[in-house]
């Protein structure tokens, strides 16, 4: 009996698609998805035992590798402390001064626990602070699930959006704009048009919700400006970027200065943590010190606190970041390569510990580069390297990542996984 199947089939019945987070699901790829049982350095054992080198890390925050034995201590620690008290902790002053020290543009921060729950109150924020109501968001870019948005990436020039779940009402999605990704001059007509009712910009500067994309130098300084010009707020969504594409977030690569930061994945090294933070006088508006409310009962948990904390401090060891680019970046260079020797069309990036491979003849620059990716090809991809024991991202849409428990022996495994796919495939 297949006992990821059979676990599928019992899933369904008391849950939504089986899943608590569609992906999950294994539909864009087919077959029934693994149910892991345990996990440990870069690598996953599914319910029947088998193991699989993961390069999808919990999508993200896992950086040091699965269980990393001082972030488990700690975390052990905390439990024997107590698991929630609903009231403040020192842990989280430490977190919070751990976090403005890594990151210089957040002068405070608020504690949350999605990153979902950091998008939609740094846009309440926004809205707040401004007086204003207009959003700019970008194709493919995704945010969480809030209502505002969920949006259609649609291809019209400065639409507004209409809404891309059922349950929310276009009147909660109307003042959202969204633009294509990379392109300055639709900033530029945007700004022209509604700059005095524009509250905000926000932006994944290296897109991950559709697979690694990367924002050019040009398109975030002009939103930068653009933003500075019109006295609208530039909020950075680092929730799978920050700490991960190097340790002071996608931010310290392009050299920008962002108002709102968004962070979680990495900062909570596997539980559920994450942040928004940026200017003292924006933050200041929040309660109880302002009249933008935001409040959440397990904000700051004292044991998922611990576990971020910990992680945060591993990270920033000297040569940390440089060596996880380097595994990442030997990684992506090993699966073009033995792509072409199979004479397969692929493409691949890296930055950080972050990555894309992409069944295209190079790497794209927005959404409607992605949606060319030769999707069927990608799912023989993935289940050649499942059966294979390689786990990655059950999607075409979605960025891998790599810890520092990969270490060359187990690239050299993946890239070996691959040969073999890749000649099976053009097979």
């Amino acid at each position: 009996m297949d006992i990821n199947q059979a676990l599928f089939d019992r899933a369904q019945k008391t849950i939504p698609g089986g899943v608590n987070s569609p992906v999950r699901a294994f539909r864009s790829v087919g077959g029934a998805p693994r149910f892991i049982n345990r996990a440990k350095g870069p690598y996953l054992w599914d319910a029947e035992g088998k193991r699989f080198i993961d390069y999808v890390c919990s999508w993200g925050p896992m950086i040091l590798g699965h269980n990393d034995d001082e972030v488990v201590a700690a975390v052990e620690a905390a439990v024997e402390r107590g698991l929630s008290f609903g009231a403040a902790t020192e842990a989280e002053i430490e977190i919070a001064e751990e976090i403005t020290k890594i990151v210089p543009s957040i002068e405070q921060v608020r504690l949350v626990s999605s990153g979902t729950e950091a998008g939609m109150s740094a846009i309440r924020l926004a809205r707040g602070f401004t007086g204003r109501s207009k959003v700019i968001k970008f194709e493919g870019c995704y945010h969480g699930h809030s209502d505002s948005l969920l949006v259609k990436a649609g291809s019209g020039l400065l639409t507004f959006g209409n809404p891309s779940s059922a349950g929310v009402p276009a009147s909660i999605t109307e003042h959202t704009l969204v633009l294509e990704y990379n392109n300055p001059q639709q900033l530029e007509d945007a700004f022209a048009k509604w700059g005095d009712d524009i509250a905000c910009v926000i932006v994944e500067a290296f897109a991950g919700n559709m697979n690694l994309v990367r924002g050019t130098q040009e398109f975030i300084d002009t939103m930068r400006r653009l933003c500075t010009k019109h006295g609208a707020l530039l909020i950075v969504d680092e929730v799978m970027t920050g700490f991960r594409v190097a340790l002071g977030g996608a931010q310290s690569l392009f050299g920008v200065t962002p108002d709102l930061t968004m962070l979680g994945k990495v900062i909570g090294g596997g539980m559920p943590v994450a942040a928004f933070g940026g200017r003292r006088d924006v933050m200041q508006q929040i309660a109880p010190c302002g009249p933008v409310y935001q409040a959440g009962t397990l904000s700051g948990n004292p044991v998922a606190v611990a576990c971020g904390l910990a992680t945060l401090k591993k990270i920033q060891r000297p040569g940390f970041h440089e060596e996880l680019a380097r595994r990442t970046s030997r990684l992506v260079h090993g699966l073009a390569d033995a792509a072409r020797e199979a004479g397969v069309e692929f493409s691949a990036d890296s930055v950080g510990g972050m990555f894309g491979i992409y069944f295209l003849p190079q790497a794209p620059r927005g959404f409607s580069d992605v949606m060319k990716a030769n999707q069927p090809l990608f799912n023989r991809f993935f289940h050649g390297m499942l059966k294979r024991g390689v786990y990655f991202a059950p999607s075409t849409f979605e960025a891998g990542f790599v810890s520092i428990a990969h270490d060359d022996a187990v690239i050299d495994a993946t890239i070996a996984a691959a040969r073999e796919t890749f000649a099976e495939i053009a097979g």
